[in-house]
């Protein structure tokens, strides 16, 4: 950076500390320190908004596949920006988490509101979201009729072990629906696994679709027993409304059953929102959502991430501190097969952490 005396390897180090390993930024500059190099915490974030505007291109880049598939995991979690916006209550804000097949992006917003959805798939005519029955993606689905939910199934047996939990006369009842509900996820195992064009695919899909209506059969029976208690009948009643969406995965096989893809890319700003408690204002938390971006992206391309940071944020100090104009160098999509190929065996990146420190 412009006057800065600080390489690329401390601050690839200080971005895979903070933002791949969840450890408070104070406790990096500790351990600086016990190696000899003392940053001081004005620093290191003078030093993080200098470096935030030349990850906008790779943000765009994102964003523009994430938009051209088919396919989407949505959730979204609670994260803390301490100072205060419109349409947000306190500190609360939301990452939300948008995972393709080939793209992972998070979007930092004050509010839950169908206008984050509806901003980040602008332009979508068509696809499947694999969702919770949030409100939102419902209305961004009304709006673009071309889109299908489907809902997550992870989410509907939480239903009935809740239901166990809360109301322990009905816990037999609910563990028979929990066993029903682990019945197709066997089902559409044995399916997954079955080779595309085998006389033992059909067979196999014939099995999940009548286990399927076996399903909706005990949902209409039950629903129908004016005896059943109330508790019991409302779980009952959603499953019965987000039939649909249930089923998507029965006609699609490429769409998991649920929605747990997107809850395990929500760790590691969890475990960030546990140790550092969020972002101290809103161009780190766009940081924050931008790296969490970066790095689901190389884990699902199996790249090293200290490989990528190194190299391209060597590539902007060569240009003069701004992004590379062509960054088919850096997309996992645009990559040529040999430096995909040296990125995941991790060629070019500092060999030790004390190279880290001597670039000080």
């Amino acid at each position: 950076m412009p006057k800065g005396k600080y390489g690329v390897s401390v601050w690839t180090q200080v971005l895979l500390d903070k933002f791949l390993y969840g450890r408070p930024s104070q406790r990096l500059l500790q351990d600086f320190a016990h190696h000899g190099l003392h940053m001081s915490a004005g620093t290191l974030s003078g030093g993080l908004q200098a470096i935030a505007p030349m990850f906008a291109p790779i943000k765009q880049a994102f964003i523009d596949k994430l938009r051209s598939e088919l396919h989407w995991h949505a959730d979204e979690t609670r994260w803390a920006v301490f100072m205060h916006a419109l349409y947000s209550a306190g500190h609360h804000w939301y990452l939300w988490v948008f995972h393709a097949r080939s793209v992972v992006h998070y979007v930092l917003h004050p509010s839950r509101a169908a206008q984050v959805v509806m901003d980040e798939l602008q332009g979508v005519k068509s696809g499947v979201i694999s969702c919770d029955r949030y409100s939102a993606y419902k209305k961004f689905a009304r709006l673009n009729p071309g889109v299908v939910l489907a809902f997550c199934w992870a989410h509907q047996r939480r239903d009935f072990l809740e239901l166990a939990t809360r109301h322990p006369t009905f816990k037999g009842w609910a563990l028979q629906w929990v066993g029903a509900i682990g019945e197709l996820y066997h089902l559409n195992e044995v399916r997954l696994q079955t080779p595309m064009q085998s006389a033992g695919r059909g067979v196999a899909q014939i099995a999940l679709e009548q286990g399927m209506q076996r399903m909706a059969a005990q949902l209409d029976e039950a629903l129908a027993d004016p005896k059943l208690g109330k508790p019991a009948r409302k779980v009952l009643q959603s499953m019965k409304t987000h039939w649909s969406g249930l089923g998507v995965f029965v006609k699609f096989p490429w769409v998991p059953m649920d929605n747990n893809v997107a809850e395990r890319d929500e760790r590691a700003a969890v475990v960030g929102r546990k140790n550092f408690y969020g972002s101290g204002a809103q161009w780190a938390g766009e940081l924050a959502a931008l790296m969490y971006s970066v790095l689901a992206t190389l884990k699902l391309w199996d790249i090293n991430p200290r490989t990528w940071l190194y190299a391209y944020l060597q590539a902007c100090a060569e240009n003069t501190h701004r992004a590379p104009s062509d960054l088919s160098d850096f997309l996992p999509w645009t990559m040529d097969e040999s430096r995909l190929a040296a990125m995941r065996a991790g060629q070019s990146a500092p060999g030790a952490l004390a190279q880290v420190f001597d670039s000080s």
